[in-house]
This record gives C-alpha cells, structure tokens and sequence, in this order.
C-alpha cells in the first residue's frame, strides 16, 4: 500500500499494522498511521453520541449567576448573539461559526461517513464528503469553547454565585466526546474502505493527494483525485506568497491585539478596560494560577510561535535551506495542531458577557481588542493551512540521487 507522505512527500510503503503498532516516514518521521486506540466503531459511537448532545446543549440553559436577588441564565449562543448586538459582528462571525454551526456540520456528516463505511455503503460523494469533514477538524472547536467557558465561569463566581444548567453538562460531554472522536479516528482506515491504495509501476513520476495521499501518475495533475474528489496538484498553488501574506497579516493585528483593550466591564458607573495582560493578572490575583498560565500559553506564547515559525519555514523555502529539516517538520506540526486552543480567551469573553448583565450595577462587553486576537489567531491559521510543508523538503529530495 503506498501512499504519500503528506509532511515531505515521500513515498512509501505501508504494510498490514496490528493492532497496537504504528508507521512512521522514514523521511521526516511523520506518523503515516497508528493502529493503538484507533477504533471504527468507537469513533461513529463517540461521533454519534456527540451530534446527538449538541442539540441539548445549545438549546438548554448553559449556567446562571445569581447578585442581589437577581438571576441572569445564558445559553452557549447567549454570549455570541450578545457580541453580535453590540456591533463586533466579525467576533461574533467567526465565534459563532467555530462553536456552534462548524460543530452541527462536521459530526453530523462525520456520522453520515462513519455509518456508510460501518455498513459498507460505497455512496458516490463519500470521498467528497469526508475530504471535508477532514477540513473541518481544526475549524471545529466545542473543545475549546469548553475550556473558554470553564475560565468564564470560574472568573464569575469569584464573586457571584453560579450554578452549571443541564446545557452545560450536555456541552461538557459533547465537548469530551468530540475530543475522543478525534483520538479515536482512524482516517486511513475510512480512506481505504472508501477506495484502496493502488501499485504503480517502479520509476514512474507520481504525486500524491493532498488530503487523503492517494498517489498517481504525474500526467493525473489537474485531475480529480478518484478517491476524494481534490483536484490534484504536485504542490499547493502559491503556498509560500499566501502564507507568507496571511502571516503579515497576523503580525499587524498581534498589535491592536495586544494593546487595546479585550473587553470593558463597567461597575456601578465605573468603565475598566482588560487587555490579555491585565486578564492573565487577575486570574493570578484571584488565585487562579493555573488558569492564568493557560492564557499565557495560549493567547501569548502560541500566537507569537507560530507567526516567527511560519516566518521560519518561509524563508526556509526562500533560500532553499537543507539545514533542521526534520525540526521544522515537527514544529510545523504543532503550529498546525495547537493553533486552535489561542481561541480560548475570546471564548472566554462569549461565556461570561451575557452573565456580567446586571443593570445599573454590572455589565462587560468586549472590545477592539478581542476581534484583532480573533483576526490574529484566524490569520494564523489559515497561514499553516495554505502552507505546504513538502516544499521545505523538495530541495533534499532532489538531492537525494
């Protein structure tokens, strides 16, 4: 079974794995499979059960706070459509689309992929259909809307009284669920029941599918891929000018980002602005320590990573560099995993807004701060998905005789 290395795109050879073992690129090193906690069936249970709490949990009362009598209740939609009301109609775009639609849209069709391939239903568009879903991995974020709401809730009831309602212990679950889904996919699995791997004659110049790395002959570029429908090219069209153009991007707004204020609580009268700084300080403050390095690591120290990684890996195509292949291989692989969890902070701001709402006394809302992060961690992204990361190692294999 030979596939393409989606990392330095190699070819190799993939022979039957059991069960606890796992393939590797000779190359770079990249996991090319693994067989240990990989499981069909509890990945379409795990996806089943997930798509099923997300109704619950978006239609049910999230948590309450409790102040003098009063009682505010929101939903996991309160704090978006309250963003949404104040005028931050691009955060409320991008918060609404990666916690609330993205989550619907990728486990419900996750299921229907997983339940054809479980019954052995070959349906014309699965491959279309999962190469999506497969797109939609890191776009889809209840996970870290959780973690967002878990720091909300415990900076509430520093001083209020909050309770969890059954939509939130709906959202714990589907959250849990949703990350075991992802632990738990077996994706080469799924690819080969949609269509196996094929041989191709010793010598022949290949390429290899972006997505799901099925390999065919070069004169197939521009071709649909037969397995998942991309059109098939040796390379990304323009990755380095994109990803080099969305990473400028992301460093221009690391600057309002970073300075202006995220949200804006006024008590009894009183204005007070928090950039992600001064929230870091209160969290520490207030005894929350632990949650205080979370914000760092997520909204400071990622951000900037992977903006002077990509910045990195750029030049490095640039000036055809051979030298730290394999630790750029590795770093682009964590930029490209880890760069979701910086949504944090502005999940955050979604999950205690709706609560800070008492009239004449307390309220917060957020600022121009929180949508340049948004936009910051947004660009980021999108600049190690445009990025291909085999263009680093086409100046070693070339080399190679």
């Amino acid at each position: 079974m030979t596939i393409g290395c989606p990392e330095c795109g190699a070819l190799e050879d993939i022979p039957p794995l059991t069960a606890r073992s796992y393939a590797r690129c000779r190359t770079c090193h990249y996991p090319l499979e693994r067989r240990s906690g990989r499981s069909l069936s509890a990945a379409l249970a795990c996806t089943t059960a997930t798509f099923v709490l997300l109704f619950p949990a978006n239609l049910a009362p999230l948590m309450s706070v409790h102040m003098l009598g009063a009682e505010r209740s929101s939903f996991l939609s309160s704090g978006i459509v309250a963003i949404w009301n104040d005028g931050w109609v691009i955060l409320a775009l991008l918060l609404g689309m990666f916690g609330i639609v993205l989550p619907f849209v990728r486990f419900g069709g996750l299921l229907v992929v997983l339940g054809a391939v479980r019954l052995g239903c070959r349906a014309r568009g699965i491959g279309a259909l999962f190469r999506w879903m497969t797109w939609l991995d890191i776009w889809t974020m209840p996970d870290v809307y959780l973690v967002g709401c878990f720091v909300g809730y415990a900076r509430v009831t520093q001083n209020l009284t909050g309770t969890i309602g059954p939509g939130g212990y709906c959202f714990i679950a589907a959250a849990l669920l949703s990350m075991l889904t992802r632990a738990s996919l077996d994706r080469r699995t799924v690819w080969r029941a949609i269509a196996a791997e094929k041989e191709l004659p010793k010598g022949e110049a290949s390429l290899s599918c972006q997505v799901c790395d099925m390999v065919e002959p070069i004169s197939h570029e521009g071709l649909a891929c037969p397995r998942c429908g991309l059109t098939l090219r040796a390379r990304k069209t323009d990755a380095v000018v994109r990803a080099a153009a969305l990473s400028l991007g992301a460093l221009i707004l690391t600057i309002p980002a970073n300075f202006y204020a995220m949200t804006i609580s006024t008590q009894l009268g009183r204005d007070q602005s928090h950039r992600i700084i001064d929230g870091v300080y209160q969290l520490f403050h207030l005894g929350l320590w632990q949650l205080g390095i979370l914000i760092i690591c997520t909204s400071i120290v990622i951000p900037v990573a992977k903006i002077l990684g990509m910045a990195w890996f750029i030049a490095s195509v640039w000036g055809r560099s051979r030298k730290h292949l394999r630790i750029k291989a590795h770093l682009y692989r964590w930029i490209d995993e880890l760069g979701r969890w910086s949504y944090v902070d502005v999940f955050t701001i979604a999950a205690f807004v709706p609560l800070i709402h008492f009239d004449g006394m307390a309220s917060a809302k957020p600022a121009i701060g929180a949508t340049a992060f948004a936009l910051v961690i947004f660009l980021t992204m999108a600049a190690s998905r445009a990025f291909d990361p085999r263009l680093m190692w086409d100046v070693h294999m070339r080399r190679k005789p």
